[in-house]
C-alpha cells in the first residue's frame, strides 16, 4: 500500500504538510490547521515532494524551517481520485484510522478527516 505522512512545519508560519505517495513522488498539500476529525481544513496544493520526506524529520534545506512527523502510515483509495480536485482515501497511521476526503479545486481545496 502507498504511504502517507503529515508533517508539522514551522516555516514560514506553523502549518502541516500532508504528503501522499503517488508513484515516484509525494503529492503534497499545505494544511492551515492540524488535522482533526470532522473539521474541513483549508489546504493549498504545493509542489510535489521527494519520497524521502515521508520518513524525514529535521531541518529543511535553504533555511526553510524544521519538520516533525505528526502522523504517518499507509493509505488506500476508497473512491475516485483526481489529485487536483477530489479524493476519497482511508488512512491507517500511528495516530488513528480515518478517512480523508478532498474537495474543491486546484486553487482552493479542503481536506476533511472523518
Amino acid at each position: 500500500m502507498p504511504r502517507y505522512a503529515i508533517l508539522q512545519h514551522d516555516h514560514p508560519q506553523l502549518h502541516w504538510d500532508f504528503l501522499l505517495e503517488n508513484g515516484e513522488i509525494a503529492c503534497c498539500w499545505r494544511l492551515a490547521e492540524r488535522p482533526e476529525v470532522g473539521v474541513g481544513i483549508t489546504a493549498e496544493r504545493i509542489a510535489d515532494h521527494r519520497l524521502v520526506y515521508l520518513d524525514y524529520e529535521g531541518p529543511v534545506s535553504g533555511d526553510r524551517g524544521v519538520v516533525a512527523q505528526w502522523d504517518a502510515g499507509e493509505y488506500r483509495v476508497a473512491g475516485a481520485v483526481a489529485w487536483e480536485t477530489s479524493a476519497d482515501i482511508v488512512l491507517r497511521g500511528r495516530r488513528s484510522v480515518s478517512r480523508a476526503i478532498l474537495s474543491g479545486g486546484p486553487d482552493k481545496c479542503v481536506w476533511t478527516f472523518v
